[in-house]
């Protein structure tokens, strides 16, 4: 909190009457309101690089590992994570085979710092930057379950365009949470254990459709 503070604050003070004033040759009166979403926005993109670079990546891992657990999805962890006998999901994790949550690449810092100039457009050009932003985060947050499922680039993409618009939704939802003032961190964990409840939906989608399929070849090789 004091780290989401500190953040907010420096960037309200130096930042806020600056953007404000440009706003207010393209937003009109709607220019504190947008330059203060803006501001809210570029803090918390600066406070989840700090914490997820620095303090709270390997808890975010275990996080996600753990519910998935909780989910009996015990097999999908055990290809990331050695399992150890417990009596509660969080107990069980044993060391990390990979630890796979990117952290910020200088090609998604150049894509957000692209998007930021959306803001300068009344009301729809922030919506248009939350909807990109949206895009983005929805898919980054099933990265472990990628590769806890060992899936390449083209089983990924394929995957997340299947789900899209769920993925979108999510993102966006996201998004906006992590925007809250000095609350950020905290919902980059619910959003954290959200993804993982998804990943295990999806999973026990995948094994129902596995198994299910060989059934229905048998019914119609009886047909015959």
């Amino acid at each position: 909190m004091t780290l989401g503070l500190g953040v907010t604050t420096f960037m309200f003070f130096f930042t806020y009457l600056p953007q404000a004033a440009v706003m207010t040759f393209t937003s009109g009166p709607l220019a504190a309101i947008s330059a203060g979403l803006l501001v809210l926005s570029e803090s918390s993109t600066i406070l989840t690089l700090l914490s997820k670079t620095f303090l709270i990546d390997d808890a975010l891992v275990d996080t996600f590992d753990g519910v998935l657990l909780s989910k009996n999805s015990t097999d999908l962890v055990s290809e990331g994570r050695q399992i150890q006998a417990g009596g509660d999901p969080i107990a069980k994790l044993g060391k990390l085979v990979k630890k796979p949550f990117a952290k910020f690449t200088p090609k998604a810092i150049i894509r957000y710092v692209i998007y930021l100039p959306l803001n300068f457009i009344p009301v729809v050009g922030t919506v248009v930057f939350i909807l990109l932003q949206g895009k983005r985060a929805g898919p980054a947050a099933h990265t472990r379950y990628y590769q806890l499922k060992r899936w390449n680039k083209a089983q990924q993409e394929k995957h997340i365009e299947q789900y899209r618009g769920a993925y979108t939704g999510f993102g966006v939802a996201a998004v906006l949470l992590e925007i809250v003032p000095l609350a950020s961190i905290l919902f980059a964990f619910t959003n954290t254990v959200g993804a993982a409840l998804w990943a295990a939906d999806i999973e026990k989608q995948h094994i129902t459709k596995e198994g299910t399929a060989p059934k229905l070849r048998e019914q119609a090789k009886s047909a015959e």
